[in-house]
């Protein structure tokens, strides 16, 4: 927490701008408690009946994504502690999820099967539960379900018959997955794997949302990747002076999906013990950089300001489609990782909530009444059922609301947001066994992992 003190000594005068001054009666007022309700509501009601996968998008429920089911077994813990579903009815949930998950097909097979080597693809059929079309092997999205898989394994610590079968069944699903089969001959790990060409030519080298990947695979008491893994991630980080110097990556949501599971506040690896920080703290400069990117707005783009902001990967108006902005063509990107950092600017207008929502534990206040200015302003098209839409600009002429919601964008405000609340997320995971394994591996130490503080071993799910 004490990085927050510097942040808000310096916003306090800000916060004066809470979005009940645009004269809106007719729109519910804004709290977190009603945002993190209806997010919740996402997961509990669009989850598959039969199987608990969760649609990449909603309403439209093309296929389920791997990521989201990850998230969404989160989420139900987080329903729990609001007293928005009892304990019983989540761990029936989460007992289900996590069976149809293991009872999938696993192999080399091009149509069929869920995954190999105990890896899933990107996005399965809704129904099935086998790979759509021909999307990749995704370690990274296998590795956000796995944290789902090891925060349920971790949360569910009853003895009665339906939590042993959760730990048992979570064990199994992590300890499956052949971590160091994805690893090269360069000591990166491949991105994916296709069937019908072995892995793909991408690495997961340099700072991203990554790091619980590695974090993960490194934790391994079945398929750990080596002790140099981490030192070859490393290598291609680059620390620049962007807003103020920090470890650079330009989409918000690489500075925040590790951080829905790991509390990195005062843990530090040998590279942010050389510059006297931590991934937290790079994670607050990184956000008051991309709103202060939105408050310069380079580009001229409409509605961007103080209240309105937040570059990170989401929806965007249709690809191909354009329009012209002060005599320049701005060509709109669709799906885009969109940021702005000392790396390159990636931005067509398109702002998103859950940007902001990623990242309330860093900066609570400012967030929050960025996400109170959202909610007013734009309540009539930007927020419906299940809270915030996706993305929106307003560039576009007339302006441009997204009408979906993203899978893997209502999960990181909803387990952020709870972060921010309770810290629930991080401590389930401090109980987690391949969590703590993994950081002490990569060189973490500090803070909550020294010996007095750090949880003792053998307690968790996945032992």
């Amino acid at each position: 927490m004490h990085f927050f003190a510097t942040a808000c000594a310096v916003l306090v005068p800000l916060l004066q701008v809470p979005g009940g001054e645009h004269g809106k009666p007719d729109v519910p007022a804004f709290t977190l408690a009603e945002l993190k309700e209806r997010t919740f509501d996402f997961f509990w009601d669009c989850a598959h009946p039969d199987t608990g996968q969760i649609p990449d998008r909603f309403p439209s429920k093309p296929f389920s994504s791997i990521a989201a089911t990850g998230f969404g077994l989160s989420a139900y813990l987080v329903g729990i502690e609001n007293g928005h579903v009892e304990r019983t009815a989540a761990a029936s949930r989460v007992l289900m999820t996590l069976d149809a998950l293991w009872s999938y097909p696993q192999g080399d097979a091009t149509t069929g099967v869920a995954g190999y080597r105990g890896f899933y693809y990107h996005f399965l059929t809704m129904g099935e539960g086998d790979r759509f079309k021909k999307v990749e092997l995704s370690t990274i999205d296998t590795a956000l379900l796995m944290t789902g898989v090891l925060a349920v394994g971790s949360y569910f610590d009853q003895d009665d018959l339906t939590e042993c079968h959760i730990r048992t069944r979570a064990r199994e699903l992590y300890e499956r997955v052949e971590w160091d089969w994805a690893m090269q001959a360069d000591g990166l790990m491949s991105m994916g794997w296709l069937p019908e060409k072995g892995f793909i030519p991408a690495r997961w080298e340099g700072y991203s949302e990554a790091m619980v990947l590695l974090i993960l695979a490194m934790g391994s008491p079945t398929h750990p990747i080596s002790d140099e893994s981490w030192a070859c991630w490393c290598k291609n980080y680059r620390w620049l002076d962007f807003y103020e110097p920090h470890l650079n990556f330009e989409s918000l949501f690489g500075h925040q999906y590790s951080h829905m599971f790991i509390d990195f506040r005062g843990i530090q690896d040998e590279f942010m013990r050389e510059r006297s920080s931590d991934y937290f703290e790079n994670s607050r400069i990184a956000t008051l950089a991309n709103r202060d990117h939105a408050i310069r707005n380079p580009g001229g783009f409409v509605g961007y300001g103080e209240w309105q902001w937040g570059l990170t990967a989401s929806d965007g108006p249709p690809y191909g489609t354009s329009t012209r902005l002060a005599g320049k063509k701005v060509e709109f990107k669709g799906y885009a990782a969109r940021g702005a950092s000392g790396l390159r600017i990636v931005d067509d207008g398109t702002l998103s909530p859950s940007a902001v929502a990623g990242s309330l534990p860093f900066l609570p206040e400012l967030c929050e009444s960025t996400l109170e200015h959202l909610w007013v302003e734009h309540h009539e098209s930007l927020v419906g059922q299940y809270g915030f839409k996706d993305a929106f600009n307003l560039t576009v002429p007339g302006g441009w609301f997204d009408p979906e919601y993203l899978g893997i964008d209502q999960g990181l405000i909803l387990l952020m947001a709870e972060n921010r609340d309770s810290e629930l997320l991080w401590s389930v995971m401090k109980r987690s066994d391949p969590i703590v394994h993994g950081l002490l591996r990569a060189g973490f130490s500090g803070g909550w992992l020294e010996p007095d503080t750090a949880p003792s071993p053998g307690s968790q799910a996945a032992r």
